[in-house]
């Protein structure tokens, strides 16, 4: 049995991801902000919550995230951007995982291959931006992959076992993502998170550092 620590477990994805995993067989810690009071963008809050977890854990999923901060929705274009809605993003979307990976450390094992994996999107990527417009979820979805790319190379000096990974669920039909899906396919939380577990079941160490989407692609930087 394996033990895993959920960061966001109310969110549709941390909760669909906890289902599966309990399902396994796996001890499954979970953490929220509706349920915990776990405010990832305040470092005190993370410190009270993360940091006095018992390891080590197996997994840390971080699976915390928004498209809208306090209403803020996404900017057609750059000509939409305010200083609010961007330090906003910022402050959920790569401040908060990097709070917790502040912690990931002390948490894992150093003994066997244990695992922390960040809920980033495909947008952050700038290779892959073709279309413009929602500036401020990309740009801090793009920080939160740096993050996790520094983070990794980090972690594997003391924990050449670990694997530290971005992850692309696809789009996955929760109240997240509603409002924006329009015509664009989706998939339900409890598939997004079959997938999630299948890409996870088959990285390696050798794969720290990496962004990876539902199918296991790697995803351009």
């Amino acid at each position: 049995m394996r033990r895993i620590l959920m960061i966001g477990a109310s969110g549709g994805i941390g909760a669909a991801l906890t289902a599966a995993l309990r399902a396994r067989g796996d001890e499954v810690v979970t953490l929220s902000r509706s349920r915990d009071g776990l405010d990832v963008t305040d470092e005190a809050s993370v410190a009270a919550l993360v940091g006095a977890q018992q390891g080590p854990f197996d997994l840390i999923f971080v699976a915390t995230g928004a498209l809208e901060t306090d209403g803020a929705v996404p900017e057609k274009s750059v000509k939409s951007v305010t200083s609010k809605a961007m330090m906003g993003q910022f402050a959920l979307n790569a401040l908060g995982p990097a709070l917790v990976l502040r912690h990931a450390a002390d948490l894992l094992p150093r003994d066997r291959v244990a695992m922390v994996a960040v809920l980033s999107a495909r947008v952050g990527s700038i290779g892959d931006n073709r279309m413009g417009g929602w500036i401020s979820y990309r740009s801090a979805k793009a920080a939160v992959n740096q993050i996790v790319h520094t983070a990794a190379i980090e972690l594997a000096r003391s924990h050449r076992h670990s694997i530290c990974v971005a992850l692309h669920p696809g789009t996955v039909a929760t109240p997240f993502t509603e409002k924006y899906l329009g015509r664009h396919p989706a998939v339900p939380a409890d598939e997004a998170a079959e997938n999630l577990i299948r890409v996870m079941e088959g990285l390696t160490p050798a794969q720290t550092g990496g962004f990876y989407d539902w199918a296991g692609k790697e995803v351009p930087w």
